[in-house]
């Protein structure tokens, strides 16, 4: 049976009032009656019911984080960095997946509301912005993540991708490279539409280039290697030069497929770069270009946002946009 906060009062010979104070006001207590109640904690093995306080207080110190994937290390990576930085502040940071889908966001977001979590940190899958002022209303502050808000009055952490897509294809285009594919998808999320956005700004301005859209159902290493194989059912010379990936996971499946018919070499027939920059694009068979992306820093910073959000604070910017950084490497520059 549970040790409850009324059998360290019996055993300490205190009221439950005062113990409830040696838990969350100990300075309001006399140091012999605290070090009464301690022993009395200790011999019977109190654990401390933080949930029901909690819901007592109507404040929990857990932040909700909603990712689009978590098979994806670039979302483990912002997890990452939101949990080193919940935990400085004496706070956790509960994961939840929506793997791409609304329904598993709603269901995501409704769960933590229920939970009286601290805040809620979401990648949304598509136009998120009603349940989030829902949230609000509620009392529950929230956070886009890896998600510009264009729309004032909602707090956002991300990266330019519009600017990161123009990187990538103005890369591709210095290499030589006039046929572009661009392998990405579904185009409802933000993120994608953005990067594609950014490489037809880049094309449009160089005589003679072309993009073309190679579409995907899922941003999966899977889908890149499916697209690719499309790719190569057509003749040579119909193919693309090169492929910009809307992330990593899709361009190591289209250098696998690439590589695996041992008819195409990447760069030179190929070039082909990706998105994000995770740890398995150094350590591919051909190490992979990418577009950075700070991720451990895009979660630190929005822990520290919906901090500010949450405290009433007026935040010194409530829209965060980092700068994307190009990485080149072999499937580039052979």
């Amino acid at each position: 049976m549970a040790v409850s906060v009324r059998d360290v009062a019996n055993a300490a010979g205190v009221s439950v009032g005062t113990v409830s104070n040696v838990l969350n006001r100990p300075d309001r207590v006399a140091p012999a009656t605290v070090a009464r109640v301690l022993a009395a904690i200790d011999e019977l093995g109190f654990v401390r019911n933080d949930a029901a306080r909690q819901l007592r207080v109507g404040r929990s110190r857990s932040i909700g984080l909603v990712v689009l994937d978590l098979r994806n290390p670039f979302f483990t990576e912002v997890a990452r960095g939101a949990e080193e930085r919940a935990a400085e502040l004496g706070m956790t940071v509960l994961v939840a997946n929506s793997d791409e889908r609304s329904d598993r966001e709603a269901m995501n977001l409704d769960m933590f509301e229920e939970q009286r979590v601290f805040g809620v940190l979401v990648t949304p899958v598509a136009d998120v912005l009603s349940r989030v002022q829902r949230l609000r209303q509620h009392g529950t502050p929230a956070v886009l993540v890896d998600r510009a808000a264009k729309e004032p009055g909602f707090a956002s952490v991300a990266v330019d991708d519009v600017a990161g897509g123009r990187l990538a294809a103005e890369h591709l285009l210095e290499a030589g490279r006039r046929r572009i594919a661009f392998v990405g998808g579904p185009v409802a999320l933000r993120q994608v539409g953005d990067r594609l956005e950014g490489a037809q700004r880049a094309v449009a301005a160089v005589p003679g280039a072309t993009l073309e859209f190679v579409g995907t159902g899922a941003l999966t290493v899977a889908e890149g290697r499916a697209a690719a194989a499309r790719i190569l059912e057509r003749p040579p010379g119909s193919r693309p030069d090169a492929v910009f990936a809307a992330n990593d996971l899709l361009a190591l499946g289209v250098l696998q497929s690439l590589v695996m018919t041992g008819t195409t070499r990447v760069p030179e027939e190929i070039a082909l770069i990706g998105y994000d920059d995770i740890d398995f694009a150094s350590a591919a068979v051909v190490p992979l270009s990418s577009v950075r992306q700070p991720a451990s820093l895009i979660g630190a910073t929005a822990v520290d946002l919906l901090v500010e959000v949450a405290e009433g604070r007026v935040p010194q910017q409530e829209q965060v946009l980092f700068q994307p950084e190009l990485v080149v490497r072999a499937s580039t520059s052979g």
